[in-house]
């Protein structure tokens, strides 16, 4: 398994929509051989009709003529929502310009880049995002349509740091959204899902840099979350929970502490959190596994894109043999949910690598799960095992429901579409909002008409 496990494809996570402007006289390139996989490589996309543009204006073009298109990402996410079986596009070729506005303390990117190719020269002019996922390898545009988070009770997913989106609509035209400009469309439009258009840039708000330290305790007995959850999960700037739902242990906290002044020297840490002991070197997520390419741990400060994701930056892992899935239930039910849970440990624990237990911040997104509610993300890394895991989906789900639990976007659920969109409490005012910028449905995919459209 090694390094093709876990936090590989997590948060992570994502197909959305991605791309950005200029013009060309050439043609776009094609691929028309045989369909792609996502990243995982559990699955593997219905069409082999890929097209590359390198211009927003070959953008254009490609939409107004196609009758069907789906916008591909980084091809992070496990389940159909990039998927097609007429044609896909993807940005990865796309002309980059990159801007870096220090009066208005934002940058704007391709939607096709990934955090991780921007980040370091953010932290180098004095800047930070406020939040980055496990993996910086996933882009900015996928992250953001599917509402991927990150962790922290008092940092918002991805998405709520956009404060303006560009992209190609159902007509072939460019069309600019913000927060300051938009209200009435903008909290709708940044979790789209790849159903308004081909996300050609994102504009992003940015803060001052500021360094981490990160801190691992290794197993934390389950039963003190029930009066200390909250506590637990607000010990640091970010805090992640790593468990195989086995003898009620949490085997691994890891906990991200932001660094009071520029201080390098490594911290004085705690021997004890609530019982859980001091890690004495560099974890893995999974307890086997080599540390090498995660982040830095044992109290050694350094900036936040170096310590907010679990992998490092220059890691890029090799497609993962597993499966994932993630709900998201209120956070003052967190407890109660992660023992329906356990509950099912003799059933869950043989097909699982690991379950990561994240917080997210209440947002105004329309389509986010954290739409109006702090939530707790209960995230399962399985192993390669559809036939069991697809059994073991509904039973989890079954659990969760009196929660009022909804999946990650991107990530495998079995849920029917009744029950979730009755969880969506803005859908009607997406759908409007998609009516009006693809009018015919040309992004539109068995996904999204399936779990969006379908009515009983």
């Amino acid at each position: 398994m090694n390094k093709r496990t876990f936090l590989k494809t997590s948060s992570a996570l994502l197909a959305g929509s991605l791309f950005s402007p200029l013009i060309s006289c050439n043609s776009p390139k094609t691929n028309t051989g045989k369909p792609l996989t996502n990243w995982a490589e559990n699955l593997t996309y219905s069409t082999g009709n890929v097209q590359y543009p390198k211009t927003v204006e070959e953008v254009r073009e490609i939409v107004k003529n196609a009758d069907k298109i789906r916008a591909l990402g980084s091809r992070h996410s496990f389940n159909t929502i990039a998927d097609s079986d007429v044609a896909q596009l993807s940005l990865k070729d796309l002309e980059r310009t990159t801007t870096l506005d220090k009066s208005g303390n934002t940058i704007t990117v391709e939607g096709s880049r990934r955090y991780g190719d921007f980040c370091e020269m953010l932290h180098k002019s004095g800047y930070a995002l406020h939040n980055l996922a496990s993996l910086p390898h996933i882009s900015v545009a996928g992250a953001c349509a599917t509402s991927t988070h990150g962790s922290g009770i008092k940092n918002g997913n991805l998405a709520t740091a956009v404060a303006a989106i560009e992209f190609v609509n159902g007509a072939g035209e460019v069309v600019v959204l913000s927060r300051a400009q938009h209200p009435d469309e903008f909290d709708g439009a940044v979790v789209g899902l790849g159903c308004l258009g081909v996300v050609t840039k994102v504009t992003l708000n940015l803060q001052p840099t500021f360094l981490v330290q990160q801190a691992v305790y290794r197993n934390l007995p389950m039963a003190v979350l029930k009066d200390n959850f909250e506590t637990i999960m607000g010990a640091g700037y970010s805090v992640s929970l790593f468990t195989d739902w086995r003898n009620k242990n949490v085997n691994q906290v890891w906990i991200k502490s932001k660094v009071e002044g520029n201080s390098t020297e490594p911290m004085t840490l705690a021997p004890e959190f609530y019982g859980a002991k001091l890690a004495t070197q560099n974890m893995h997520p999974l307890d086997d596994h080599s540390a090498e390419n995660c982040t830095e741990q044992m109290g050694v400060p350094g900036p936040w894109y170096e310590r907010l994701p679990h992998f490092k930056m220059g890691f890029t892992p090799s497609s993962g043999k597993e499966l994932q899935s993630e709900f998201f239930v209120p956070i003052d039910k967190a407890h109660e949910a992660m023992m329906a849970v356990e509950s099912l440990h003799e059933q869950v624990s043989p097909h699982l690598f690991i379950t990561e237990v994240r917080t997210i911040a209440a947002d105004t997104l329309w389509m986010s799960p954290q739409f109006g509610k702090t939530t707790v993300a209960i995230h399962f890394t399985w192993k390669p095992e559809w036939e069991a895991v697809q059994k073991l989906l509904p039973q989890i789900e079954e659990k969760l429901a009196s929660f009022g639990a909804r999946p990650h976007w991107g990530k495998l659920f079995t849920m029917s579409p009744a029950v979730l969109q009755s969880r969506i409490e803005k859908l009607s005012d997406f759908k409007a909002l998609v009516a009006k910028h693809d009018p015919t449905g040309k992004f539109r995919n068995a996904f999204v008409e399936s779990n969006l459209f379908t009515t009983a």
